[in-house]
């Protein structure tokens, strides 16, 4: 199970120092991730995803759910009131919707996701906007106090903003 830790950095300068200190410290580059005001040149910063910076994955989660509901009582009702063969209902049209109901809402639930920021960045928002730059660093749960103070020794200029408790598996 990893940990991710929040920091803010003043600059890229500093990012950058950052980086290769993680690396020296074999965090790997998959698992640390920078936030920039758009437009900054990230060259030598591992910057962070769409999967990470926004609620694609929360809203694709929640459209499954709910397409395959809505497809689920939809595929019983046409079951029940519109069977294909004979009086008795088809049960297998309501799988059949509820299968594709969920694969639907999951689908254009994501697309509205894709440009939501993430609910865990927002308290970042203006901090970034103002030019600071947002590391996530992922590591194991074992390694967090050693991450930090390595990192409060090494950048003194770095304000640590939290640890989430469970990083999700995507991202």
């Amino acid at each position: 199970m990893r940990r991710r830790i929040y920091w803010l950095l003043p600059d890229l300068a500093s990012a950058r120092r950052t980086m290769d200190d993680l690396l020296l410290a074999r965090i790997t580059e998959p698992h640390i991730h920078f936030v920039a005001r758009e437009g900054t040149d990230m060259t030598g910063l591992h910057e962070a995803n769409i999967l990470q910076t926004s609620d694609v994955v929360r809203a694709a989660q929640a459209g499954l759910v709910i397409g395959g509901c809505v497809g689920a009582v939809v595929g019983a009702l046409a079951a029940i009131y519109f069977p294909i063969v004979g009086d008795s209902p088809q049960w297998g049209i309501a799988a059949v919707l509820a299968m594709f109901g969920a694969g639907f809402g999951a689908w254009s639930a994501s697309m509205i996701g894709v440009s939501t920021p993430s609910d865990r960045l927002k308290r970042f928002t203006q901090a970034v906007e103002e030019g600071q730059i947002l590391l996530m660093v992922d590591v194991p749960r074992s390694r967090v106090q050693e991450i930090e103070d390595r990192l409060h020794a090494l950048h003194p200029e770095a304000r640590l903003e939290g640890v989430e408790p469970d990083i999700p598996a995507f991202p």
